[in-house]
């Protein structure tokens, strides 16, 4: 069996705190994975962003409620499950995510925990696992899952090099620079393509 393993923001959705800092003008908050590797420096830098700001738990869902899927998406989740069993590893929260999973049809979701206080102010984040996207696929190896895996961040390079095949899927110039082991595409026909290469099945676009 084959399971199909995938980075949420700016692989299935937009990303949360880009759109959170657009819409609340503080450009600090528009840092991701992409250009800060290290998630817990990220996360302690939003934190204090935060805090200075007096913006909280609820201030963000608001955000997130308006918010919709890239392009093509739904399409893109539905088409894979018909083909393999599908998870998505996101360094996401679980406080984030219901409305975007709605609208994908909840795929199966594995990331961490905020903690707030009674006054929804996030005080502290709780990582599932340190580097979970690379164990995770080590866990799927060792119930005999072939892993095909696609992200976009530094965060996800230790998945996709941990899994059978890795493909690099809407990154930024300098992930790509620097990870150019991994197939690189844009668009999400050309990442089904990439998915039908690494499967060892016979698969198509049209068919099972």
């Amino acid at each position: 069996m084959e399971i199909a393993c995938l980075d949420l923001e700016g692989v299935l959705v937009p990303e949360i705190w880009i759109d959170f800092a657009d819409k609340t003008g503080i450009n600090e908050l528009r840092a991701t994975t992409r250009d800060i590797p290290d998630y817990d420096v990220l996360m302690t830098q939003r934190l204090q962003i935060l805090d200075k700001h007096k913006l909280g738990l609820e201030d963000i869902r608001e955000v997130i409620s308006s918010m919709s899927p890239l392009p093509g998406a739904r399409g893109f989740i539905d088409w894979l499950r018909e083909r393999f069993q599908v998870v998505i590893l996101s360094d996401t929260f679980y406080e984030f995510s219901q409305p975007l999973m709605a609208q994908l049809g909840f795929p199966t979701l594995l990331c961490h925990h905020l903690e707030a206080d009674e006054t929804g102010k996030i005080v502290n984040y709780k990582i599932r696992l340190k580097d979970h996207k690379r164990k995770s696929v080590i866990a799927f190896h060792g119930l005999n899952y072939r892993v095909i895996a696609a992200g976009d961040s530094y965060n996800d390079t230790s998945m996709l090099g941990e899994a059978d095949a890795g493909i690099l899927f809407k990154a930024p110039d300098n992930v790509i620079r620097e990870f150019p082991q991994f197939p690189a595409i844009s668009e999400y026909d050309d990442l089904k393509q990439e998915f039908i290469r690494a499967s060892n099945r016979h698969l198509s676009i049209d068919n099972n």
